[in-house]
């Protein structure tokens, strides 16, 4: 039998070598002239491979598509993707979270090892764009790359969704899959920065806080709430905080984000740390003592949310006064105008739809011979090794779908 596999990323190539172990040809057709360009910048080119979890904590982090990825899991579970990559000789650790990264902090190795197993196992890997899939009576036989066509028994398309397009991952899959049938759901970036409508956070560009806790609500109801790090930009928010929070936007609704500085002190105790600061320098204004509190960069955006004059000093603040430099620093809140752009998110949300794909075998239910694997099905997780997870069982499921026991 062969098989053709559409796009050299984590699916892709996780698909075309299991293809070949299975005793497939397989043919990999790759629009970048190298493969995993989008795979060697994940986890800030770290490369968090999956989560070690169970299934359970796997399906709580998969807000769409969950149900669908059951079989995908049973056959290629976080704990096998693990063993897979050792036994190719890539060392992993496990850090906070239960992540997983190659123990060199290299994504380049983890690309190495499968461009490694693709020679090794017998992969013909071609450089070309697919602009069409064949398709006769109902079943797909080939892709055409422009003039030339290719002939296979099966297509395996894992093109990727719409984000980091300079990756290659630019919705042509989705476009593949729109002309074989499918419904394609509205494509929205998901672990993407977002941007607010003050302009608080311009002014505090490039300030990174760490150990702050963030809640995100939708029409004053908290839907995420995390104890990490973020960092203000001139559109706004990004950082490991926001991007989590992000995939929480789920519905249309009025989005707040609200940042508690001293999430380690209540209201009492952050009063008592203050008059603390007071008590040693009785007569320093109002910015000196902020100092000792929050990073310089936002001492002036903080205290204009305090709306008394900045210039006062310590020890003529009314009690009144520090309890509202208080909730502030408790609630430094902002307005969610929306998403930065899809090319700017991590993953893709929407794609293939899944009631139209078998979840036993990834193979479409509307033309035999077509399989999905990835992020061009509709089926997106939230930051901590999730989606590449996501990736690679879909792909093994698609790649071993010619194996009766599946």
């Amino acid at each position: 039998m062969k098989t053709i596999v559409i796009g050299g990323g984590a699916a892709g190539c996780y698909a075309a070598i299991h293809a070949a172990y299975a005793g497939e040809e397989v043919l990999l057709i790759e629009k970048n002239p190298v493969i995993g360009k989008k795979l060697r910048i994940t986890g800030k080119g770290r490369c968090n491979l999956t989560n070690d979890c169970d299934l359970e904590t796997l399906m709580q982090n998969i807000p769409c598509g969950g149900r669908f990825l059951y079989s995908a899991f049973a056959a290629c579970s976080p704990q096998d993707v693990m063993a897979y990559f050792e036994g190719l000789g890539v060392r992993l650790k496990v850090e906070r979270g239960n992540r997983v990264f190659p123990v060199s902090d290299q994504a380049a190795e983890v690309v190495n090892a499968l461009y490694d197993e693709l020679k090794r196992t017998g992969v013909q890997l071609i450089t070309g764009t697919v602009t069409e899939l064949c398709i006769a009576e109902g079943i797909c036989n080939g892709v055409k790359c422009g003039d030339r066509e290719y002939h296979a028994d099966r297509v395996i398309l894992a093109a990727g969704g719409s984000t980091y397009p300079a990756t290659g991952s630019d919705g042509s899959g989705c476009r593949l899959a729109a002309q074989a049938g499918h419904t394609i759901s509205p494509l929205r970036p998901s672990l993407v920065p977002l941007e607010t409508l003050e302009r608080d956070c311009a002014e505090m560009m490039g300030i990174s806080l760490k150990n702050v806790t963030l809640r995100l609500k939708c029409d004053g109801k908290t839907v995420y709430e995390e104890l990490g790090e973020m960092l203000f930009t001139h559109f706004g928010v990004s950082g490991p905080l926001v991007l989590s929070a992000s995939a929480h936007m789920e519905k249309q609704g009025l989005y707040t984000l609200h940042i508690d500085m001293k999430p380690a002190l209540d209201m009492e105790q952050l009063d008592k740390r203050l008059q603390r600061e007071i008590a040693a320098q009785p007569n320093k204004q109002l910015p000196s003592l902020m100092r000792k509190l929050v990073p310089a960069g936002m001492v002036s955006p903080m205290l204009g949310r305090c709306a008394f004059p900045p210039y006062l000093r310590g020890n003529s603040l009314t009690k009144e006064q520090r309890h509202r430099i208080c909730e502030v620093l408790k609630d430094f809140s902002f307005t969610v105008r929306g998403t930065r752009p899809i090319a700017e998110g991590i993953i893709t949300r929407g794609g293939v739809l899944c009631k139209e794909v078998s979840p036993k075998t990834m193979e479409s239910k509307l033309v035999k011979g077509l399989y999905f694997a990835g992020e061009v099905l509709d089926v997106d997780a939230y930051t901590g090794g999730f989606n590449l997870q996501i990736a690679f069982a879909t792909a093994y499921l698609a790649a071993n779908a010619s194996i009766s026991y599946i």
